[in-house]
């Protein structure tokens, strides 16, 4: 079903695929004579991505990956929904913002419900509204449109990028290479500095073959996350799609498959292009940004994903990652074990003794597995293509399961039979809905007992349709974290999300809310052409680009706050681990989790409350202590305090009221030989969170900042999940520090890392760390090695300034 190739592969012709193998050092010896080295550099820009990448390189490149320049990137457009933006035009305002740059579009399409928090979430978007006039920029109102369907449908096109704060900024079907940032990256953008990046690894996926009955491309997108998420294969890099099987894909196919590769961990994604994107673009208004994207006649990649589709057949992912991976046939076939196995990992990442998450029950004695709930919904679900093909296999009805797998009774005309199961359907823009009313199609779903609703992300991030306790529901949307579908696990709550495609989606809704595959349902009619109407945009949105209006002031709301300041980092940093966690991977939502929460993103330091609040709920309380001593700290420093204790002895300190031992691992720090005269005067005291790979899911800085907010300094891991967790870290002043094998450190530990400002300035890769513990019977004192994150020239600038704030207030 899906290959991976793993190390460099030659594409020749777009089509002929030869793996860079020993075996196959004969034939490409001879395809790539008189010179193997030199045609070697000249496939590496024959990819579709160099020729991209290069035209938005503001500075050198030798076009040789291997050498590993440092790209500088600006890019065509900007893109934020309302519970980022906010943040990213309060932090770019304080950095000396005038105008935007470029089209900056502002959606509102996360907190579109309103009672939530009282006025609040309104009040952000008045305050967009108010940035658009004021700076120049785009404002779509709620319940227009979710994000990435905008953004199709106005702005991407061939050999264009695009940065959005959202991990689901993915427009490579329509040839826009797409990046999800955290907010620190867009307002680099807005100040017209570059995005920094080594050069991505590129690698390929060579689609084949022809879709079979009933799949559709999250069965897709799920099969090639199933392949490929766990050995980190495509992490960080650019995912290129090629081969004859992209021809046999609709433009709307191809992008409910691009939207799910942020899923994979990679860093973008393109397709080569085509008449069917020709005609999208027309469609859409946008003719002039068509062109064909191919890759050279020789292309290298970094290594190959090879997919017949063929052999795709309707998938699911299970609780709790779109990784979890199975045949939907394969798990009707063996519900128990399947699903006892997910208990029992589900058991091993919950941590509350009140929560009792079960599956099993699902199944009932006949091996049917009954679900409560269906969502198509945003970027990935409720596209034109999505809903018309849900609906006219909701239409067929039960009549035509077969096969012996789906088992329920005859359906005898098209509904949602009465049961527990729900179904609700959100079109991701006004400009689909208005099409599914014309066409007759949404009253069709209406009268057959869906739901149908406008746009909004709120089932992909747990702020709508959240389903009854232990429920399951079946969605086509991009994740199911824990938490996505808006349980509260530290109360005791907790339901789950499989993610599955449309169609089967449909057919289990046919099937009288028992989990179906579209397979065995009679195909769906072809859908009707799709005539886009931009009235709705045309009447509601606020385009402004590139007409600013400097006397219009900002509208606030009580909720919508600044940052607060934060101190720089100083040549030492004494750190306290305030959250050991030991799960394979910490996602972003569980770092500061979504759902209710949102509204609180326009208020930095309410919002920060959050923060490990499902994962560790011990984490706030700790990381105040630390922040308090760090304020005596500064307090002691002020009043010189610290420098006479410089040469006393330790009871020249101050205590320390929040963590009096301090004074104790002040003591024994002197012990360290050069530090026998250590003070506080150039010493950052912070929190750190140890994690073993954190940061996969959101790009919302939120996850970073608010770390930093309550004291934060240091994250200590074996790996990072994403580049934009990553980054977010740097841009919040927060030392995102790898370690090789397991901590020598436990939860409570004190670290001492000395002279790490100038370590980070000489450019070292490693310092000698030492592990103090106060008032224990082990060491006082021990050391061991920390390898220094790989950090830009200004990155480093940015840690050591101690936020990306600071870093611009003082560099203009």
């Amino acid at each position: 079903m899906v290959e991976v190739i793993e190390g460099g592969a030659y594409l020749f012709d777009g089509r002929e695929l030869v793996a860079d193998r020993p075996e196959n050092a004969a034939v490409l010896a001879k395809r790539l004579a008189p010179n193997r080295e030199a045609a070697h550099k000249l496939a590496r820009q024959g990819t579709i991505s160099y020729g991209i990448l290069a035209a938005h390189n503001q500075g050198p490149d030798d076009g040789a990956r291997g050498s590993a320049p440092t790209l500088k990137l600006k890019f065509d457009a900007l893109a934020s929904h309302d519970i980022t933006f906010v943040n990213i035009i309060q932090t770019a305002k304080g950095c000396g913002l005038e105008k935007f740059p470029v089209p900056y579009i502002l959606t509102n399409c996360h907190n579109s419900l309103c009672a939530v928090g009282g006025t609040i979430n309104e009040d952000d978007h008045v305050f967009g509204l108010s940035a658009a006039e004021k700076y120049g920029g785009i404002y779509v109102p709620p319940h227009l449109a979710v994000i990435h369907s905008y953004i199709r449908e106005t702005q991407a096109g061939c050999g264009k990028m695009i940065l959005g704060s959202d991990s689901h900024t993915r427009y490579g079907a329509l040839g826009t290479l797409g990046v999800g940032e955290g907010g620190g990256e867009l307002v680099k953008q807005l100040l017209s500095r570059t995005y920094d990046i080594a050069y991505p690894k590129v690698i390929g996926v060579c689609l084949s073959g022809k879709v079979r009955n009933g799949v559709g491309p999250q069965d897709v997108a799920l099969a090639i996350i199933g392949a490929v998420f766990k050995s980190g294969f495509a992490k960080n890099a650019i995912l290129e799609f090629v081969g004859d099987g992209v021809a046999t894909l609709s433009a709307d196919f191809r992008c409910g498959i691009d939207v799910m590769t942020t899923e994979t961990t990679c860093w973008s994604s393109i397709w080569e292009t085509d008449d069917r994107i020709r005609d999208f673009l027309a469609l859409h208004g946008r003719a002039a940004c068509y062109k064909p994207l191919r890759p050279a006649a020789i292309a290298y990649y970094d290594g190959m994903i090879r997919v017949d589709l063929s052999t795709v057949k309707p998938m699911i992912a299970l609780p709790f990652h779109p990784s979890n991976t199975f045949e939907i046939d394969a798990l009707l076939a063996n519900p128990g074990d399947i699903l006892r196995k997910v208990e029992q990992d589900a058991a091993a990442i919950m941590e509350n003794p009140k929560i009792r998450f079960t599956l099993t029950d699902k199944v009932d004695a006949q091996g049917r597995i009954r679900i409560d709930q269906g969502i198509i919904a945003g970027c990935a679900g409720g596209t034109y293509e999505n809903i018309m093909a849900a609906a006219s296999l909701l239409e067929g009805g039960g009549s035509s399961i077969s096969d012996g797998r789906n088992t329920a009774g005859s359906n005898s005309g098209p509904s949602v039979q009465a049961s527990p199961f729900s179904l609700s359907v959100y079109p991701g823009s006004q400009s689909v809905m208005l099409e599914l009313a014309k066409n007759g199609c949404m009253g069709r779903l209406i009268a057959a007992g869906a739901i149908v609703r406008t746009a909004f992300c709120g089932p992909c991030f747990g702020a709508g349709d959240v389903p009854a306790n232990n429920g399951l529901s079946i969605r086509h949307t991009t994740r199911n974290f824990p938490n996505r579908e808006g349980s509260r696990p530290a109360d005791g709550q907790i339901a789950s999300v499989a993610l599955m495609d449309a169609r089967s989606i449909a057919a289990t809704a046919a099937n009288g809310g028992y989990l179906a595959s579209a397979e065995y349902l009679e195909g769906a009619a072809p859908p009707p052409a799709y005539h886009y109407d931009e009235s709705p945009y045309r009447n509601r949105v606020y385009t402004g680009t590139g007409f600013p209006k400097p006397t219009v002031s900002l509208r606030y709301g009580p909720n919508i706050t600044d940052w607060p300041d934060m101190a720089d980092l100083g040549e030492h940093l004494l750190v306290q681990i305030v959250s050991f966690i030991t799960d394979p991977v910490t996602t972003t939502d569980e770092i500061i989790p979504s759902g209710e929460t949102s509204s609180y993103r326009s208020n930095p330091i309410g919002l920060a409350e959050f923060t490990l609040s499902r994962k560790d709920p011990a984490y706030v309380g700790r990381a105040k202590l630390v922040r308090q001593a760090e304020l005596a700290r500064q307090e002691l420093v002020r009043n010189g305090g610290a420098q006479s204790a410089s040469t006393g002895t330790l009871s020249d300190f101050p205590e320390f009221p929040s963590l009096p031992e301090i004074r104790e691992v002040i003591s024994h720090i002197r012990t360290i030989k050069g530090m026998e005269r250590f003070d506080l005067r150039d010493t950052r005291i912070g929190s750190a969170i140890y994690a073993v790979k954190p940061g996969d899911g959101s790009a919302r800085e939120q996850a970073a900042s608010c770390q930093r907010i309550l004291g934060g300094a240091a994250n200590f891991a074996r790996e990072y999940a994403t580049k934009r967790y990553r980054s977010n870290l740097v841009n919040w002043g927060i030392l995102p520090f790898i370690l090789d094998g397991e901590p020598v450190f436990k939860n409570g530990d004190y670290i001492f890392i000395p002279q790490i400002a100038s370590a980070l300035k000489e450019g070292r890769a490693a310092v000698q760390a030492y592990l103090v513990s106060p008032n224990t019977n082990q060491a006082a004192v021990s050391d061991f090695t920390l390898r220094v994150p790989e950090l830009t020239a200004e990155e480093k600038e940015i840690v050591l300034a101690g936020s990306l704030i600071n870093y611009n207030r003082r560099t203009g």
